[in-house]
């Protein structure tokens, strides 16, 4: 898994309980080669650090911000508020409507303040989209993009062979 150091990617969580829903997607991000950061923010608990890291996450060589957050799920439209960067949200399943607020705050923001939105807990999800986005301009991530996408389409083909033995063999 090598990675292109020039390429950095930070994950931004609202607490580091989201870190079981995360983690996947930092060993995706860094299946394609590149390189993350994992910091804990809160918009809510301290909102001036996550001003000044999205503020100056472009500078400081970030080429791309993932954001999860839980509930009221702020923090991706925070970060987005203050960064040129894309921001990816992901919301974290939590509370009493299961994470359906959290990708209903992340995914309404106002008109030029963007945030790409996945599933709940659709923390793999971004890592594609991020590598996606990557990829459009660095060929080896576009490269090992597709052999992903490759790699799912065998194992749907392995699955349907595995399926259609199971049913000849009744």
């Amino acid at each position: 898994m090598q990675q292109l150091s020039s390429i950095k990617i930070a994950i931004v969580l609202g607490s580091d309980s989201d870190w079981p829903t995360m983690q996947p997607c930092r060993d995706l991000l860094g299946l394609f080669g590149l390189a993350c950061d994992v910091r804990v923010m809160s918009a809510h608990r301290t909102p001036e650090a996550v001003m000044e890291f999205s503020r100056t996450a472009h500078e400081n060589g970030y080429k791309l911000i993932i954001a999860a957050a839980g509930m009221a799920a702020a923090l991706p439209g925070a970060i987005a508020a203050h960064t040129i960067l894309p921001v990816i949200g992901v919301p974290i399943a939590s509370g009493t409507f299961g994470g359906f607020d959290a990708l209903l705050s992340i995914a309404q923001m106002p008109p030029g303040v963007p945030v790409a939105c996945v599933a709940v807990g659709g923390a793999k999800n971004a890592a594609v989209l991020a590598a996606q986005i990557i990829g459009t301009g660095e060929p080896d991530v576009a490269h090992k993009l597709q052999e992903y996408k490759s790699s799912l389409a065998a194992e749907v083909v392995r699955r349907d062979q595995s399926l259609q033995g199971q049913i000849a063999g009744k």
